[in-house]
């Protein structure tokens, strides 16, 4: 029965992809990719609108 790759199994595919692709293509590759997921996060939260912090009648910030 054919499942997922457990201990053994997982550095050997690590050695072949690192073999394939070498070690300096593969951090440009994962600093791209956090990059990304930076992105998405960032590009998230500008959706939500700010808060609104109340203020006096001179435009001072109250404290909370």
């Amino acid at each position: 029965m054919l499942g997922l790759p457990r201990g053994a199994e997982w550095i050997i595919i690590l050695l072949i992809v690192v073999l394939l692709f070498g070690p300096g293509r593969i951090g440009r590759i994962a600093g791209e990719l956090g990059r990304g997921i930076k992105a998405f996060r960032d590009g998230l939260g500008r959706d939500k609108p700010e808060e609104e912090q109340p203020t006096d009648s001179s435009g001072n910030i109250e404290p909370k």
